[in-house]
């Protein structure tokens, strides 16, 4: 029986292949990942032959229908259509694995994905084109990409060949999704290579150690928006590029809100983050160093570029904190493990604030609430927490009480600065 678009479209995979008939060796192929490939089979000279003509709904069941009768076509005429079509793709520039490298690319692009994952993607294909970049896609086979990863592999960079064995594998993908490859060579070396040993980073998560870190922050003589980042990252735990790279006009004081635009996050969606009373006050005091325009921590060479990564991470080994010991991201493993041991909060609130998206695709449909009213009591209640950590071991008397809470913790984290414009905003 003829296919529909309707059938094509709406049959579910099982945990088994599918083949569903359109008559005239026209079959497609619902595996059970849920993709759906186009295959023809016909019989050339006396042997069973299979092609490729695409992936649905790219190629459509119109278009496959038009493949196939362009194929019998040839096999009338004694002209094998397998053959016919790899020599059509030999003489197409458009058929190497650098172009279709490059199409990859611009296609994430136009997706929207982070700087990050584009330049990354970019940095991963430079160790395959040398070996790979000028061959056409139906030339390049299994042992061709392992020998890519292998290279990379012997200098101990497992991770980084795992990944580009992915990045490969999406490029050939592409080329069968568009009708220019036949195969995927990077399924055949699932297993093939050494696995990295995960390791998570380093975090401070025991709260007498947490204290002697943010004292030593306090204490930190470097640049003083370094100095402020580093608060900045205790207190609101965003990801390390989305503070380095905040501008003025994402935060209302007014409102103690940041938001941050899903061009700047990592999942693409817009994420707001309450301020604490803590918080505000050391914004403000920044304020009086940036201005209220641009950039909050711009580079010492042009205020058109943020601080770069590796800031951070020098501002605390100057603190006396090795690599293995604590990062700049692990103020979120910090916040996260320590918010979560109190038992004060709703997981989902913590992980919300923290900007994670649910696995479970179905609870993540029903899941879509905010907690925000939560997420403004918890995030109020780990600055203090922090404050609170900070002074345990301190055994100086405290200074006399200052006329609000926000001058006092003013005078604790910017005493060293003219204090008058914070004063007078919060007298």
């Amino acid at each position: 029986m003829a296919l529909s678009d309707v059938r094509c479209r709406q049959t579910r995979p099982t945990t088994k292949l599918q083949k569903l008939s359109d008559g005239g060796g026209l079959q497609l192929w619902i595996q059970p990942t849920g993709a759906r490939w186009w295959r023809l089979a016909y019989r050339f000279q006396g042997r069973q032959k299979l092609m490729a003509l695409g992936v649905y709904p790219m190629v459509s069941l119109a278009d496959a229908r038009q493949a196939r009768t362009e194929a019998k076509q040839l096999l009338t005429k004694g002209v094998d259509p397998l053959q016919a079509k790899k020599e059509k793709q030999d003489k197409s520039p458009a058929n190497t694995f650098r172009i279709l490298a490059e199409e990859c690319i611009d296609r994430i692009e136009r997706e929207g994905r982070a700087d990050e994952t584009i330049s990354k993607t970019k940095w991963l294909l430079d160790f395959a084109y040398p070996v790979l970049g000028d061959h056409t896609i139906d030339e390049i086979d299994s042992p061709m990409v392992l020998k890519v990863l292998r290279k990379i592999e012997a200098r101990g960079r497992y991770e980084t060949a795992c990944r580009l064995r992915s990045t490969i594998g999406r490029v050939f993908r592409h080329a069968i999704a568009t009708g220019r490859g036949q195969s995927d060579p990077t399924a055949a070396l699932q297993g093939a290579l050494i696995r990295p040993k995960v390791t998570h980073r380093p975090a401070i998560t025991e709260s007498k150690a947490l204290g002697a870190l943010l004292r030593a922050i306090d204490a930190f003589d470097g640049q003083p928006g370094t100095r402020v980042a580093l608060r900045l990252m205790a207190l609101l735990f965003p990801r390390p590029g989305e503070l380095r790279a905040a501008q003025w006009p994402e935060f209302d004081l007014d409102k103690a809100l940041w938001t941050i635009s899903a061009l700047r996050t990592k999942m693409r969606r817009p994420h707001r983050v309450p301020l604490a009373r803590q918080a505000i006050v050391v914004l403000q005091g920044l304020q009086q160093i940036t201005g209220k325009e641009g950039l909050l921590f711009p580079s010492i060479r042009t205020a058109e570029r943020p601080i770069s990564d590796g800031t951070l991470n020098a501002a605390l080994r100057r603190l006396g904190y090795a690599k293995d010991q604590m990062t700049p991201h692990g103020f979120r493993a910090t916040a996260s493990t320590l918010l979560n041991e109190c038992g004060k909060w709703h997981p989902d609130a913590i992980e919300r604030q923290l900007a994670h998206i649910e696995n479970n695709d179905v609870r993540r449909a029903y899941a879509r609430g905010e907690h925000w009213d939560e997420r403004v009591k918890m995030m109020q209640w780990w600055a203090d927490h922090l404050d609170a950590l900070k002074d345990a071991s301190l055994t100086a008397p405290p200074p006399a009480a200052p006329r609000s809470a926000i001058q006092a913790d003013a005078r604790a984290f910017f005493g060293w600065w003219d204090l008058a414009n914070v004063n007078s905003k919060v007298a």
